[in-house]
């Protein structure tokens, strides 16, 4: 039994079932999209044990063999994605059942959600570039909806900004694709790297390889193609940058890159260079930019700019350690981020504000919110032992053991930096006493699904650390990173399934 095509199809048939549904039912759209995030999340854990057993699952559609055919495929750095971003769209999909009944419509949202996370699957397991393409459209045209779901001026002008810069990259991202089938005659990114391998680089390659670089450097917000993000992020329902930082960015952009300059273009000493410097960048100026922030939700976004920076680094690097430490913080920061976001939708409910100088007492007024919002912002800071600490001091040492010991220091220098932002910010908020104006505030409805969502968040954020340890992930890890390092994709894939 084929398995792959679920991972498109029960996305696809739950947007379908919500809209008939929900009109007669109040909960169903919420039962449906919590299923069928469950279903995924278990289908993705499914595939990564096949892919531990050496059976990496693939999927011929129509029966026509690749490379005139379309196939689907999942190798570990596939499955250890899938994992990632169906764990984290589940938690939102169960947030959501307390976040958005305060929105109309809510069938809408949910039934565009499930078309976003259909496209991210579907780009995971692609083994054809233009249909990667495809779905990267699919999930950015549902996100630009979502960014507007909440019909605020500020959100319609965050969506219409999003949607233009992205068509920009998508234009990109298109010219790239078309020049590189002129140059190969084929799409299927296996005999692409074959091809490109057997006649060296050529100046086109270069050119493709810099509009790849812009196109999908924009999806990942590095900078300098980030501008869209802060307005995005502070203008959208609280689970649209949760989702965004936790699954799009990581799947559109830093997934798309390593797969493209690793597994097709085969990693050189001048992509290293310009994925280095756009990581440094990124650290930099994000960290920079979020000192002066007084709106939550741009604080959290600034940093996860800065964040990705350290993915990037890890990638840039490109030894075993490095690769390893990117992906592990590229799981960190996803869960971490993702619980930011999530709590700040439950901060800015019962405060009535997204400022940060009128939040206060969060930790004494919803112990469950104030303490996720810790543990997420101690990840992201890499305060030991949470998971970020140990994904950030593996990036350090994969510098130093490349004998990049600048990189090391600005890595360490931007997360002595990232701790000051988060401690001048978040203190006051998490432990503040709450004065008299406000104490009368917090008309804030409590939900069981909320603070259930954020809860098991904070518990995978303070044992992410778990990862490196044997039999209890690193072998999904390792093996993912392995992928990267041999520039394999889903070479001789098992039996098909």
């Amino acid at each position: 039994m084929a398995i792959l095509p679920y991972l498109i199809a029960i996305p696809l048939t739950a947007a379908f079932l919500t809209p008939l549904f929900a009109k007669r039912m109040k909960a169903a759209a919420d039962v449906i999209a919590c299923a069928a995030t469950f279903f995924m999340m278990a289908v993705s854990l499914a595939v990564a044990a096949l892919v531990l057993q050496g059976r990496a699952p693939s999927y011929n559609v129509g029966n026509w063999m690749p490379p005139f055919g379309i196939q689907l495929c999942a190798d570990a750095l596939s499955a250890f994605m899938l994992v990632t971003v169906n764990l984290v769209g589940f938690l939102i999909a169960v947030y959501s059942v307390g976040y958005i009944k305060s929105y109309t419509d809510k069938w809408k949202y949910y039934t565009l959600l499930m078309v976003m996370m259909a496209g991210v699957n579907g780009l995971l397991i692609t083994t054809d570039l233009f249909n990667l393409y495809v779905f990267l459209e699919i999930a950015s045209i549902a996100v630009y909806a979502l960014v507007a779901f909440g019909t605020e001026p500020t959100s319609l002008e965050a969506s219409f900004k999003y949607a233009v810069m992205s068509a920009v990259a998508s234009s990109f991202v298109l010219l790239g694709i078309a020049l590189l089938y002129g140059a190969t005659s084929t799409l299927n990114m296996n005999d692409m790297a074959r091809v490109i391998a057997a006649s060296g680089g050529t100046k086109l390659l270069y050119f493709v390889g810099m509009l790849f670089i812009m196109g999908f450097g924009l999806k990942a917000a590095a900078v300098p193609f980030h501008a869209w993000l802060p307005d995005t992020y502070s203008s959208s329902p609280a689970t649209i940058p949760a989702a965004s930082s936790g699954i799009l960015i990581k799947t559109l952009g830093i997934y798309v890159i390593a797969r493209i300059f690793f597994n097709i273009f085969g990693m050189t000493s001048a992509v290293s260079s310009i994925i280095i410097t756009l990581a440094v960048l990124s650290m930099l100026v994000g960290a920079l930019l979020a000192f002066g922030q007084t709106n939550i939700r741009r604080l959290f976004g600034y940093s996860s700019i800065s964040q990705v920076g350290y993915i990037f680094l890890g990638l840039g690097i490109g030894t075993p350690l490095g690769i390893v430490g990117a992906l592990l913080h590229l799981f960190n920061h996803s869960v971490a981020k993702s619980a930011l976001f999530l709590n700040s939708g439950i901060a800015e409910n019962s405060e009535q504000t997204n400022d940060l100088k009128r939040m206060s007492g969060i930790i004494a007024k919803n112990p469950v919110n104030g303490y996720s919002m810790m543990a997420g912002a101690l990840s992201i800071c890499g305060v030991p032992p949470l998971g970020g600490f140990w994904s950030k001091l593996i990036i350090i040492f994969a510098c130093i053991q490349a004998n990049r010991p600048v990189l090391a220091f600005i890595a360490v220098a931007v997360s002595i930096l990232t701790l000051a932002y988060y401690f001048r910010a978040l203190t006051p908020v998490l432990f503040g006493r709450r004065p008299d104006e406000t104490a009368t505030r917090g008309g804030a409805k409590r939900s069981m699904a909320m603070a259930v969502a954020v809860a098991i968040l904070a518990v995978i954020v303070i044992s992410g650390g778990f990862l490196l340890m044997p039999n209890a992930g690193n072998a999904l890890l390792n093996n993912a990173a392995a992928v990267l390092v041999k520039g394999s994709f889903c070479v001789n894939p098992g039996v098909v399934r």
